[in-house]
């Protein structure tokens, strides 16, 4: 009997008739994935195959859950910390520099929110997340980072 729940897990992004309009089809896009060679972050489906990066486990340190605070509802983030030295991701916030992300996100450091994809579009199921990264990266934990409210 097949398990309902392999410990691959990959999420796709929900269709949405611009992304006919971006030009990527009617295809499924997958948004994150993990498996036993690291982590894909999915690039944003206008841009999806210039934006998206696929992490080795030997690069990544953690996995991170993460909030930026907007001024409407705050939007939700899976990012992986990395080795020192990994090489440049390419992504939707690529060109931020260390101000830029610092004045968004102050509770993330620059290279978390570069190497970080919004959950957009598609839906994150915690526990699959943790029960991939046990199976596949066992020393590699799964943290949330929360952001100190300012009034």
């Amino acid at each position: 009997m097949a398990d309902p729940h392999p410990p691959v897990y990959e999420v796709h992004f929900t269709r949405t008739p611009f992304q006919l309009l971006a030009g990527a089809g009617w295809k499924r896009l997958v948004a994150f994935r993990v498996d036993s060679a690291g982590i894909l972050l999915g690039g944003a489906p206008a841009r999806y195959e210039a934006q998206t990066a696929f992490v080795p486990w030997e690069d990544i340190t953690s996995v991170v859950l993460w909030q930026q605070q907007m001024a409407g509802p705050s939007m939700n983030y899976v990012g992986v910390h990395r080795r020192p030295g990994a090489p440049p991701l390419p992504g939707m916030n690529s060109r931020l520099g260390p101000d830029q992300t610092a004045e968004l996100a102050p509770h993330v450091e620059h290279e978390l929110f570069l190497a970080s994809r919004p959950i957009n579009l598609w839906r994150l199921d915690p526990e699959r997340l943790q029960a991939a990264v046990d199976t596949f990266a066992p020393r590699v934990p799964v943290l949330a980072y929360q952001q100190k409210e300012t009034r």
